[in-house]
């Protein structure tokens, strides 16, 4: 029985999650929802109800990074995993303060109180902390993608997509490079295949 992965096709966090079974090669039976009809097998398996789920047997693994540190044991054939220890910080400060601001920023009405720009500006400025290494390397420690890599550039992806024409002339030419191999790659492209919603009685879509 392969695994079985629910998940949501514009979600950063299911994205990074596929991205990382992607690099590992694992198949999946791949239950594309919509967030607004959540299928009760799903909330039967992870009451919290967000995605990505995987259920492997009797496991179920409810939280991004939990998946791809799942997936990454199992096969890491690009070397995902090796990168410098201060990896481990940028990934916070992505997953900390810079998905809190994008949050604040993109939603802005679902938190009272909330200054859009100023969370645009906070983020922006967690950015700016990469821009230097990534006018020297493609990726954020060396010639090839890493997991911090893949960890973090589909929040980067949401960020800049809240108002591309204002993120498109600011002065970070390697924040924007970086962003772009990505959208250009074929991996990007694997893991944004449209499916079909899943319901119960249809043909299972294998991933990758």
């Amino acid at each position: 029985m392969r695994p079985i992965l629910y998940s949501f096709r514009r979600c950063p966090y299911a994205m990074r999650a596929r991205l990382a079974i992607l690099s590992a090669g694992i198949e999946v039976e791949l239950r594309e929802i919509l967030l607004r009809d959540k299928p009760q097998e799903m909330l039967a398996a992870s009451p919290k109800g967000t995605v990505p789920v995987l259920i492997v047997g009797d496991q179920v693994i409810d939280e991004s990074r939990d998946i791809m540190d799942w997936a990454l044991a199992q096969n890491d054939p690009e070397g995902l995993l090796d990168m410098p220890p201060q990896a481990q910080d940028w990934i916070a400060a992505v997953e900390g303060p810079f998905k809190s601001a994008l949050d604040r920023y993109k939603y802005a009405t679902r938190y009272a109180g909330a200054d859009p720009m100023a969370e645009r500006d906070t983020a922006a400025q967690i950015l700016q902390r990469i821009e230097a290494q990534l006018q020297n390397t493609p990726w954020l420690y060396g010639d090839q993608p890493s997991f911090a890599d893949l960890a973090t550039i589909t929040f980067v992806r949401q960020y800049a997509n809240v108002d591309r024409a204002w993120f498109d002339v600011q002065d970070w030419p390697g924040v924007r490079g970086w962003l772009e191999r990505f959208l250009s790659s074929d991996r990007f492209a694997a893991i944004m295949v449209k499916s079909p919603k899943w319901e119960t009685l249809a043909i299972p879509v294998v991933f990758p």
